[in-house]
């Protein structure tokens, strides 16, 4: 099966080199229009670094840009998320239908998706080894095409071209998630706080880098203790 193919990603989508290419069309339908929002901020190519925020409440998936090393991020585009399943909340277990909710990056390219193609998160990540089912915490959690999700963030097929794209610029260099409840003002979080009391605490650790990257345009520094719990360090 496969003979002589070279495995790129395994897992749900597995891709094998030689099968049929997308990520070549892709790039050839969404290159000039990433150009052209990239020379409107100032740059003279794609941006190799980028930041990816997304909020549930308001489905809606944001790709922060910079194109000078060290400097602020600004906000390059907002995504619709098409489907997402679960409610406010942590995933905590295979088979809760959760979206995760907390500090992860892109740990993987996948160009033969079910979903077309696809970005794999890096859940479970230090945090949720230490708080979620020690046996069966979940995992295949994926950014991809489409417009059906169990767990994973559904964006269509030509939003996933864009994004895939913006990050493959650049790959490998780390490329940050956050993936928060809703905005998190004061005001959204008493809300929800109020309307799912057992989160409340989990997502009061959240907070503190939603402010931070609001006033700096850097992601803060995200660090893990013992227990599971965030800790957040702005970044100057």
């Amino acid at each position: 099966m496969y003979a002589g193919a070279l495995v790129v990603m395994l897992g749900a989508g597995a891709y094998f080199a030689g099968e049929q290419d997308r990520v070549g069309p892709a790039r050839a339908r969404v290159t000039d229009d990433l150009l052209a929002r990239s020379k409107q901020m100032g740059g003279t190519g794609l941006p190799k670094d980028v930041f990816l925020r997304a909020f549930k409440a308001e489905a809606e998936l944001e790709v922060w840009a910079r194109f000078r090393r060290g400097g602020p991020y600004a906000l390059f585009n907002t995504y619709p998320i098409a489907a997402q399943s679960g409610g406010p909340g942590p995933k905590r277990k295979e088979g809760d239908r959760q979206v995760p909710e907390g500090f992860y990056r892109i740990e993987g390219l996948n160009p033969k998706s079910q979903f077309h193609l696809s970005l794999r998160v890096d859940y479970p990540n230090a945090s949720d080894r230490k708080r979620s089912d020690p046996k069966s915490p979940g995992s295949d959690i994926y950014i991809h095409g489409g417009r059906a999700s169990i767990g994973c963030l559904a964006m269509t097929d030509p939003l996933i071209e864009e994004l895939y794209v913006l990050v493959a610029h650049g790959w490998p260099k780390r490329v940050e998630l956050h993936l928060f409840p809703t905005r998190m003002t004061s005001e959204r979080i008493a809300s929800l706080g109020r309307s799912h009391p057992s989160h409340a605490e989990f997502w009061a650790e959240l907070a503190p880098a939603f402010a931070a990257f609001e006033e700096t345009r850097k992601p803060p520094k995200i660090t893990v203790d013992r227990s599971g719990r965030y800790s957040v360090e702005r970044v100057p």
